[in-house]
């Protein structure tokens, strides 16, 4: 019988060897539990068969043939994959939505003599269970911002807050993206569905009694979207604003998008979006200063006609409570380290309060 999960954390702490995925490789790539495997019963191209017959034929004759596909799929991955797999392995098996594709494949691995049960609803129990938790109900969790202009090192300040103890949402590293027009890192951004997963499976590991610090952000990260819940307790959270220098911003960004300054083609294009907000002759100037080679007058440009003015819109707008400060005095190892204790001591005086 198939195992009915009714929250998150107790799926994600299900307690099982390993968790098998055997929905197609394309299924799994969009999403999938974490630390699931992809042993898939039916490829992308099987399945796209298997539906076709199923749709325009027969579900019968769909059925025979997904048959005979599943289990020759399965046979090769107890051959190989599994062949090291001891008697007291005990395999979690899901699919699309707990049906023949997990149910047939977890019967094969019980009847081999390994423990194996298959999840009641599958994928779908599972996004349900995320989506729930994120843009169905308000986060018990109490969220503090930090809140700056570009350049003051929010996120890096974030991180060292972390490693002294705090605990974090970091919602950049989440969606694989720095939040900005310039902001696309090396790595893709995940699907909007693994981003969610990411950012629950986090939270799910933190103590709803204790603060969490995050990052101010907007309600989209490069192409995501923040979860509402996530972006409501966002919008509500005391900020501890950040602060430094525009001449200590400007060499800490040079040396933070050294990528992004170093191609002259890409910039350009990028920052061509801006042309219908700062008007051409703005973003002309900033062209020049691209082509030159001008990494840190580009940089300190940016930051003087976009980013300040634009952030200082923002605040305007929203009217966020400002409960505290910290300003970054320089950015160097022992600077980011000491401005780093001083959110952590923020943090705390805001949670004592």
């Amino acid at each position: 019988m198939a195992l009915e999960f009714t929250s998150l954390k107790t799926l994600l702490d299900h307690g099982y060897d390993t968790v098998i995925d055997v929905r197609s490789p394309a299924e799994f790539a969009e999403d999938h539990i974490p630390g699931a495997i992809n042993l898939p019963v039916l490829d992308n191209e099987e399945r796209a068969r298997v539906g076709t017959i199923y749709k325009q034929e027969s579900p019968f004759l769909a059925r025979k043939l997904g048959a005979a596909l599943v289990f020759r799929n399965a046979a090769h991955h107890i051959e190989t994959v599994l062949a090291g797999k001891d008697g007291g392995w005990r395999p979690l098996v899901y699919c699309w939505r707990g049906g023949q594709r997990s149910g047939s494949f977890a019967w094969m691995l019980g009847q081999i003599g390994w423990r194996s049960e298959a999840i009641s609803g599958g994928y779908r129990t599972y996004r349900r269970l995320v989506a729930g938790m994120l843009y169905d109900a308000p986060l018990p969790h109490r969220f503090i911002a930090l809140d700056g202009y570009t350049g003051t090192a929010k996120t890096e300040l974030l991180l060292r807050a972390g490693a002294l103890g705090l605990q974090v949402l970091d919602l950049e590293g989440a969606a694989a993206h720095r939040g900005s027009l310039l902001g696309a890192m090396a790595e893709p951004q995940p699907s909007q569905k693994a981003f969610d997963t990411r950012l629950a499976v986090a939270l799910c590991g933190m103590d709803p009694a204790r603060p969490v610090l995050v990052e101010a952000e907007s309600s989209k990260i490069g192409r995501l979207n923040l979860p509402p819940s996530i972006w409501e307790a966002l919008k509500e959270a005391p900020r501890i604003e950040v602060t430094a220098d525009i001449e200590a911003r400007t060499g800490y960004l040079v040396r933070a998008y050294e990528d992004v300054l170093s191609d002259a083609e890409g910039m350009s294009r990028k920052l061509s979006f801006l042309r219908r907000f700062r008007g051409h002759a703005v973003v002309d100037a900033w062209d020049k200063l691209i082509f030159e080679g001008d990494k840190a007058g580009v940089t300190r440009a940016l930051m003087e006609q976009h980013y300040d003015p634009a952030y200082d819109t923002s605040r305007r707008v929203h009217a966020h409570t400002v409960a505290g400060a910290v300003r970054v005095e320089r950015f160097d190892e022992a600077g980011l380290d000491a401005a780093a204790r001083r959110v952590v001591a923020e943090v705390a005086r805001l949670s004592a309060a």
